[in-house]
């Protein structure tokens, strides 16, 4: 949706995050803040910024809040991938142990293949394709908000019941023109999501399973839907992960993607580019494969948390995204830091 904003005043993501930190930090929202869960039960930072696994939201809230208090963090991820690099920063706060709110920004700078589709765009006058040479990049803001149901993951352990919550994303990417040589329907939209969890203290281990009603694609990262289909889908996520001790933990994460842009071309105009490659055949490239997108892979990650206070945690983990958009393969290393206040 492009909406003209003229010249009228607007608010930043960075001033509502602003004033919340204002507001919680005056002296009587400040009285409220409790950190009594027990350590690492909050689960850290996702991607999109709830709290949860890496991947994936669970049903807890973010945090140490527990149902007496207020509980707040701020996030920053990066990933390194062969042809991407991604950057996310957020903050979140847990209300009650009832509810959360949470805000991601991301930036994924994008590699090789992307700057050569741009020079192809170039060579075709593609101006307003919003893919550049060399300097492609792909922005997005995630506005989320999760409930608590029933159930208590952390101190009913000895009930089967699982903590069960609902929440909700509401995505915005910046670059409408980028997404829309991609293929995507829309460059913003709304995912809905339903978590269960559950943690058995006598095997240190937690268990959770998401199911999402959403049509992104890459996470929202390469837009919504494809052509001028923008039909929202269910898809299953789930966590296991497993206290060494109070402080360190290990763990598996899987989130299932969907197929709305797999084998499209990019196009200029409505244009199928991958029609006309023989035309360009003297760069030597394959540009057939290079301007037809790959089938979109499920993700799935092994990851090491260390909690050295309730302050203060790492998570670092080897990701298996495999194809993203222009470019197979796509696996390698993330560290995330959350601290938590």
């Amino acid at each position: 949706m492009n909406i003209a904003r003229g010249n009228r005043r607007t608010i930043t993501p960075r001033t509502l995050m602003f004033g919340l930190c204002l507001a919680l930090c005056s002296s009587p929202a400040w009285s409220f803040y409790d950190d009594g869960k027990v350590l690492l039960t909050g689960g850290v930072g996702m991607i999109d910024g709830a709290g949860g696994g890496g991947i994936t939201p669970w049903a807890t809230i973010a945090g140490y809040g527990t149902r007496d208090g207020i509980n707040g963090g701020i996030r920053y991820t990066f990933a390194y991938l062969p042809d991407y690099s991604l950057n996310t920063i957020g903050a979140h706060v847990g209300f009650f142990d009832r509810l959360e709110l949470s805000y991601t920004r991301s930036v994924l700078p994008t590699g090789s293949t992307f700057d050569t589709v741009g020079l192809v765009l170039s060579a075709l006058n593609g101006a307003g394709a919003g893919i550049e040479p060399w300097n492609t990049t792909i922005k997005m803001d995630v506005f989320g908000a999760k409930l608590r149901l029933f159930g208590d993951a952390v101190y009913d352990s000895h009930n089967l019941i699982p903590q069960v919550a609902i929440g909700g994303f509401w995505k915005s990417n910046d670059n409408e023109q980028l997404l829309s040589t991609l293929g995507a329907a829309e460059s913003e939209d709304w995912e809905g999501y339903i978590a269960a969890t559950k943690i058995f203290f006598p095997i240190s281990t937690l268990f959770n399973i998401t199911a999402r009603y959403t049509s992104a694609n890459q996470t929202g990262l390469t837009g919504f839907g494809g052509g001028d289909d923008n039909d929202k889908e269910v898809r299953f996520e789930g966590s296991i992960a497993h206290l060494l001790n109070k402080r360190t933990a290990i763990g598996v994460e899987y989130a299932q993607h969907g197929d709305n842009l797999d084998q499209r071309s990019v196009n200029l105009g409505g244009l199928d580019l991958t029609a006309i490659t023989d035309l360009l055949g003297g760069l030597n490239l394959d540009l057939g494969d290079a301007l037809t997108q790959k089938d979109e892979s499920d993700w799935f990650d092994f990851f090491f948390a260390y909690a050295p206070s309730k302050n203060y945690s790492i998570t670092i983990a080897y990701a298996m995204l495999g194809n993203i958009t222009l470019t197979p393969e796509q696996h390698g290393f993330y560290i995330s830091m959350h601290a938590t206040f």
